[in-house]
Parts: structure tokens; sequence; C-alpha cells
């Protein structure tokens, strides 16, 4: 719990901002040099139509920021998979491993091709193999923040623990 609460300190200090930014935009006739205001023709609307340009602004705003902080979240939630769980997908991390595979033992580090690295816990042992760049698939367990390896066309699998 110690190493998730960094994270979700900084995930909502990085969403903060856009909260605060779309609650307190000021009206756009404010936010415009007199000239810009006249160069767009908004000197043209009456105060009703600047009024409902402003509301529409203020939607827009309030949408674009919702969806910037749902993506952000998404994507904090993908790059951090396997650290701890955010609640979320029960998928397989499907990936390959980097380099040779040389079978499962306790300690060993498994490096994948999308940047992720993960340890090996357990004492399971895969003996005898030989692969290059192998496919993969960490599977979530179904109790904690357990995950399990497996390389394709085997039937062992390690529990692993993801380091970076």
């Amino acid at each position: 719990m110690l190493r998730t609460r960094p994270l979700i300190v900084a995930t909502l200090l990085a969403l903060a901002p856009l909260t605060v930014f779309a609650q307190s935009q000021p009206p756009i006739e404010q936010q415009m040099t007199p000239e810009q205001f006249k160069a767009a023709g908004l000197d043209k609307l009456d105060a009703a139509e600047l009024g409902r340009l402003n509301d529409w602004l203020n939607r827009k705003i309030g949408d674009e920021s919702a969806k910037a902080a749902k993506s952000t979240k998404e994507l904090i939630e993908t790059e951090h998979r396997g650290f701890f769980n955010f609640g979320g997908s029960s998928d397989p991390i499907v990936a390959h491993i980097s380099g040779e595979f040389r079978g499962f033992g306790r300690g060993r580090q498994y490096v994948l091709d999308n940047g992720q690295v993960w340890q090996q816990s357990d004492d399971a042992s895969l003996a005898g193999v030989k692969l290059s760049n192998p496919e993969v698939k960490i599977n979530p367990g179904l109790i904690g923040n357990v995950w399990y390896l497996s390389v394709q066309g085997y039937n062992a699998r390690a529990k692993v623990q993801r380091t970076k």
C-alpha cells in the first residue's frame, strides 16, 4: 500500500488542474483583447447570444476536461498494471520476453518487449527450455495482487511480481 500512495497522490494532483480549469473560466469577452474580440466578429453578438456562446464554451471545456481526466486515468492504470490493482481489467498481459528464455527459476527476472520487468517469486521450474523472444501471458490471480507468467506452448506457470 505504501508504494501506491505516491502514485495516487500524483494522479490526483495531475487531474486537479483540469477540474479547476473547467470550473473557473471567465467569459470569452474577458479572455480576449478588444481587438481579438472584434476581429473574431464577436462584437456583433447581443448579450443573449454572447451568453449562449459562453455557456457552450463552458460545457465544451468541461466535457474536454472530463475526457482528458478519463484518458489520464486509463493511461496510468495501463502503465502501472501489475504493481497494484486499480480495479482494472482481469485480461492477461500479452507480450514477448526480450531475448532468450531458459526456463523458470526463483528470483529470475523476465524483461518484456513492452518495457515491463517481472521477477519470479515462487519455486516453479521449467528446465531444458531455450527459446528466443517467446510469447508470454501474465494473468492476474483471483485473490490479491498475484500474477502468473506462462510461456506459449508450455503448461507450467510461475508466480511473478512486477519490478519495473
